[in-house]
């Protein structure tokens, strides 16, 4: 698989090139032996341990896992080699409007996170080098909805495009359209494009989020290795694995 050369890492850091180096109780224990009575007991016991995990522990049992997706594609982390940035301090946008749209586009969490996470699932055929991130975020009470709306203004503000900037690293985006998601759920979905150019090639990266609650999951696909190597390219973002996502969140 190609490694990230020097120029891409520097033009298309945004997109986080880590992609291209990537290859129940008894029946009866009610009190008149009726099964149903033990389900209020169930399911305060279940509500309690929800309650009990942290932040961190409820995201890792949400993730997606190669267990929830068809075909042969790896689910791994992130390498932190090849970040835009390490936290979304690091981001400076020339729109602010916009910032949303670069953090989620960089797998960076969206307003005032409680814990996220980020898995990244190859696409398991023949076309090595796309991949698919999903970011998941938790929040306090009314914090995932307040970046979801974050991000619907942002789409609507900057279809003409906009740079961000990290402490080493640039990426401009020619545009932002929004579009159909692929698979709506939770509370609230919205999706876009957006597109960018490099060595003369023009590629289109798609983002997706999805509300369920107080957390946020955030789609984003890309052919790294196209754009490394300078072909065009349009990574749409797998039905298969958003639904797959989308289904464990609730």
């Amino acid at each position: 698989m190609n490694r990230p050369t020097a120029a891409a890492l520097s033009a298309l850091s945004l997109l986080s090139l880590a992609a291209l180096t990537a290859c129940g109780g008894d029946a009866g224990s009610g009190s008149d032996g009726d099964p149903a009575a033990d389900k209020p007991a169930a399911t305060a016991s279940q509500e309690q341990q929800e309650k009990q995990a942290t932040p961190e522990e409820r995201l890792k049992q949400l993730a997606i896992t190669e267990s929830d997706v068809p075909g042969d594609r790896k689910v791994t982390e992130p390498d932190d080699e090849f970040v835009f940035a390490k936290s979304a301090k690091e981001v400076t946008v020339d729109k602010p409007v916009c910032a949303p749209l670069a953090l989620a586009m960089n797998q960076l969490p969206l307003g005032e996170p409680r814990a996220d996470l980020t898995r990244v699932i190859d696409s398991g055929g023949a076309n090595i080098g796309a991949f698919t991130y999903v970011t998941l975020t938790a929040y306090e009470s009314g914090g995932a909805e307040s970046a979801t709306s974050g991000l619907s203004k942002a789409v609507d503000a900057c279809g003409g495009g906009f740079t961000a900037k990290s402490d080493e690293n640039t990426s401009a985006y020619d545009s932002v359209t929004a579009e159909k998601p692929v698979a709506a759920a939770g509370d609230e979905s919205l999706a876009f494009r957006s597109t960018l150019t490099f060595r003369g090639a023009t590629h289109t990266v798609h983002t997706q989020a999805v509300r369920s609650g107080d957390v946020l999951a955030v789609y984003f696909s890309v052919d790294g290795s196209a754009i490394a190597n300078a072909r065009p390219s349009d990574a749409k973002l797998p039905a298969a694995v958003v639904k797959a996502q989308n289904g464990k969140l609730g």
